[in-house]
C-alpha cells in the first residue's frame, strides 16, 4: 500500500500495545522487581542481562546494548521492515494501518474512520461518568452507595451510568460528528436489520469501562440495578475488544502497585471493586467467560502467581476444574497457580464485607496449590485403598501431567504421584512417556476425504480462499512442505542447528512461512529442546492452536531419518525457488508424493514398490 504511515497513528499504536506482552511472546521473561528480565535474544548469554520495563514501555540489554520500544523489538527480532512491523502491531489490536496521500481517497477514508474509532470509546466513557453525577443518575448513585463504594473507588474505576432512554448516547455522539455506523461497529449502538433502526445498547445500567494496560477504554460492562435480565451486559466483539482476552481491573491493579506479585481472579466487576474498597487492589475478573489461555498468558507475563477464586458450590468447583485444565499447559517453571474456594452462599463481595480485608487476605494466602487441587480432583469418588481406585487415580493424574510442560514442576508432581499411588516413579515415568507417544500418534484432526482432489502445493494454495479458510479453521488435512518443516522442528527442536543460516529458502507465498520463521527464531534464541515448552510460548494464540494440531501428528519417518527429511524439504523449496527443474516435472513428482503421503496418513499400508518409491523421492530431494 502506497503512502506514509502517519506519526500520530504510530504514537497511538505504541500507547495501546504493551511491550511486555510483545517481548514475552518471544522471550521467556520473569518478574524482577518493577521490571522483567530474561536471556537476551540478540546475543548469547547464560546470565540474564535483558530487561523490559512495563512502566517505561522500553527494553534494554546491559550486555549488548540492544534497546527500544515494541516496534523496534519486532523490527530487530523478527527482522521486519518498518511498515510490516507497524502492520503486525496494529493487527494485534484489529486496527487498519492508515496511509497519508492526497491522491488516495481510500487512505483518507480509512484515516477518517480511525480517528473516529480512536476517540469514540473514551468519549462514551466520559459521557457515562458525567451522567452518573446528574439528576438522572441518582438511582445509580444510591445503588453504588448501597454496595458500599466510596467516591474514590468509583472515580478510580471510572464507573458511570447509562441513561434509560433509547438514544441518549447516540444523540450525544452524533452531535460530536461521530457517525452511527462507527457507533454500531464499536458496540455502542444496536442496529435492527428488520426496521433499520439504531438505538443505545446500554440503557439504565451502571457502567464499568474495560481498559487496556495503558488505560484506554476498549469496551464496557453494564449492570442492571434491579432484577431485570441479563444482569450483566458486555460490549460485543469489536475491532479493539475481545472478551476472551481482556480482563476487568487489570489496568487499575497495575496502577495501584508497581510491584505486583500475584493477581486474584474473581468472577464479576462488583467483586473487583468491592475488594478494592477494602484495600485489596490486585483482583481482576473475566468478562462473562471462562478463563482462557489468552487470559492466563497475559497474567503470567505480569506476575508469577495467579489465585483463582471460586464459589464453594458445585458450579464453582466445575468452573475451577475448567480453569485447572486451561492452566496446566501454562505451568512452566517459575509459575504458580492456586485455588481459593469460598463458603457456600458467599462471593468475594459479601465475604470481604463480613470478615474484613485481613481475613480475606489470609484466605488468599492459604489457597490450595494447583498440585493439591489436581490430586483432590483425581481422588474424588475413588477408594484409594483398592488397587482399582489407585489405578484410576494414577491414570487421571498422568493424563493431566501430559499437558504440563517439561520442567521441575512436572517432575515433582510425578514424584508426589508415586508416593500417593504406591507406584515406583520410574514406572510412572514410563507410563507417562507411553501416553505422550500415544497422544502424538493418535489422529487429532479430521480424516482425509478419499474423494477429495489431491492437495495443492502450499505455494499454490496460499493465494486461494479455501487455503486461508484452512488456516483460520480448526483442522488440517495434509501438511504443506513448510508445514512439514514446522512439524519436524516441533518434534525435534534440536534440528534447528541443521538449518541453513539464512532463511531465503522459505517461500514468501506460503501461509506457514511467517509461523516457521517465528518458530526458528524462538528455537535459536531460547535453545529449547522440549516440544512442550515450545508450545507453551505460543499458548493462547491462533499460531498456538495451529502448532498444537501440527504437533499432534507424528512425522512420517522415524527419528533416525528426520534430519534427512528436514534437509530434503529445504532442498525441495530451494529447487522450487531456483526453478532448477522443469516445473511440469516438479508438479508430477509432487502429485505422486502427495498420493503416497495421503495413503500413509489415512492408515493404509504402502506396498513394497510404493515404499521403495517413497524412499527414492526422499533420497533424491524431490519432496512435496
Amino acid at each position: 500500500m502506497a503512502g506514509q504511515i502517519p506519526q500520530r497513528f504510530i504514537d497511538d499504536l505504541l500507547g495501546r500495545v504493551d511491550v511486555v506482552e510483545v517481548v514475552g511472546e518471544r522471550v521467556q521473561l520473569k518478574k524482577a522487581g518493577r521490571n522483567f528480565s530474561g536471556l537476551c535474544p540478540f546475543h548469547q548469554e547464560k546470565t540474564p542481562s535483558f530487561t523490559v520495563s512495563a512502566d517505561k514501555q522500553f527494553y534494554h540489554c546491559f550486555g549488548c546494548g540492544a534497546h527500544g520500544n515494541a516496534l523496534r523489538f519486532l523490527m530487530e527480532y523478527d527482522k521486519l521492515p518498518f511498515p510490516e512491523a507497524v502492520e503486525q502491531l496494529a493487527g494485534r489490536l484489529g486496527l487498519d494501518v492508515p496511509r497519508e496521500g492526497a491522491d488516495d481517497p481510500r487512505a483518507q477514508q480509512r484515516e477518517k474512520k480511525r480517528k473516529e474509532g480512536v476517540n469514540l470509546l473514551e468519549v462514551a466513557a466520559s459521557f457515562y461518568r458525567e451522567r452518573l453525577k446528574m439528576q438522572e443518575g441518582q438511582s445509580a448513585q444510591r445503588y453504588l452507595q448501597g454496595r458500599g463504594l466510596s467516591p474514590e473507588v468509583i472515580d478510580t474505576y471510572g464507573i458511570g451510568y447509562a441513561p434509560g432512554g433509547w438514544e441518549a448516547l447516540k444523540q450525544h455522539l452524533s452531535a460530536k460528528g461521530i457517525g452511527e455506523p462507527v457507533q454500531v461497529e464499536y458496540g455502542l449502538l444496536i442496529h435492527r436489520e428488520d426496521t433499520g433502526r439504531t438505538y443505545d445498547r446500554f440503557r439504565d445500567r451502571v457502567m464499568f469501562p474495560i481498559r487496556d494496560l495503558r488505560g484506554r477504554t476498549l469496551g464496557f460492562g453494564g449492570r442492571v440495578m434491579g432484577d431485570e435480565q441479563p444482569k450483566y451486559l458486555n460490549s460485543p466483539e469489536t475491532p479493539v475488544f475481545h472478551k476472551g482476552r481482556e480482563l476487568y481491573g487489570l489496568y487499575e491493579a497495575r496502577q495501584a502497585s508497581s510491584k505486583l506479585e500475584q493477581l486474584v481472579m474473581v468472577e464479576g466487576y462488583m467483586d473487583v471493586v468491592a475488594l478494592a474498597q477494602f484495600g485489596i487492589h490486585n483482583a481482576v475478573a473475566t468478562l462473562g467467560t471462562a478463563t482462557t489461555e489468552d487470559h492466563l498468558s497475559r497474567l503470567f507475563r505480569l506476575v508469577s502467581r495467579v489465585v483463582f477464586c471460586f464459589d464453594g458450590d458445585r458450579a464453582g468447583r466445575q468452573a475451577a476444574s475448567r480453569a485447572l485444565e486451561t492452566a496446566l499447559p501454562q505451568m512452566i517453571d517459575g509459575r504458580e497457580a492456586r485455588f481459593l474456594f469460598l463458603p457456600d452462599g458467599d462471593d468475594p463481595d459479601s465475604l470481604v464485607r463480613r470478615e474484613g480485608s485481613e481475613a480475606f487476605q489470609d484466605r488468599v494466602t492459604c489457597a490450595m496449590p494447583l498440585s493439591e487441587f489436581l490430586f483432590e480432583q483425581a481422588a474424588q469418588g475413588r477408594d484409594l485403598n483398592t488397587v482399582e481406585g489407585r489405578e484410576r487415580f494414577a491414570s487421571q493424574v498422568l493424563e493431566a501431567l501430559n499437558k504440563v510442560p517439561d520442567g521441575m514442576l512436572k517432575s515433582l508432581l510425578l514424584e508426589s504421584l508415586a508416593k500417593r499411588s504406591g507406584l515406583a516413579q520410574s514406572q510412572l515415568q514410563t507410563l507417562l512417556e507411553k501416553r505422550t507417544a500415544a497422544a502424538q500418534a493418535s489422529p487429532q484432526w479430521a480424516p482425509v476425504d478419499e474423494t477429495a482432489p489431491e492437495p495443492m502445493l502450499a505455494e499454490q494454495a496460499s493465494s486461494r480462499p479455501a487455503a486461508r479458510g484452512r488456516r483460520q479453521g480448526t483442522t488440517l488435512q495434509t501438511l504443506s512442505t513448510v508445514g512439514r518443516i514446522v512439524q519436524l522442528l516441533l518434534h525435534e527442536p534440536r534440528l534447528v542447528t541443521a538449518l541453513p543460516e539464512t532463511l531465503d529458502w522459505l517461500p514468501d507465498s506460503s501461509e506457514e512461512a511467517p509461523l516457521c520463521r517465528e518458530l526458528i527464531a524462538l528455537l535459536r534464541a531460547g535453545r529449547y529442546r522440549s516440544p512442550q515448552v515450545v508450545l507453551a510460548h505460543f499458548q493462547g494464540t491462533e499460531e498456538g492452536k495451529l502448532l498444537s494440531e501440527i504437533a499432534a501428528r507424528e512425522p512420517l519417518l522415524g527419528r533416525e531419518h528426520r534430519e534427512t527429511e528436514l534437509i530434503d524439504n529445504i532442498n525441495y523449496l530451494k529447487a522450487m525457488k531456483e526453478k532448477s527443474q522443469p516445473h511440469a516435472e516438479i508438479d508430477a513428482l509432487t502429485e505422486q508424493f502427495s498420493a503416497l503421503v495421503k495413503k500413509k496418513e489415512s492408515g493404509q499400508k504402502l506396498t513394497a514398490q510404493e515404499r521403495q518409491k517413497f524412499m527414492q523421492m526422499l533420497a533424491s530431494n524431490k519432496r512435496m
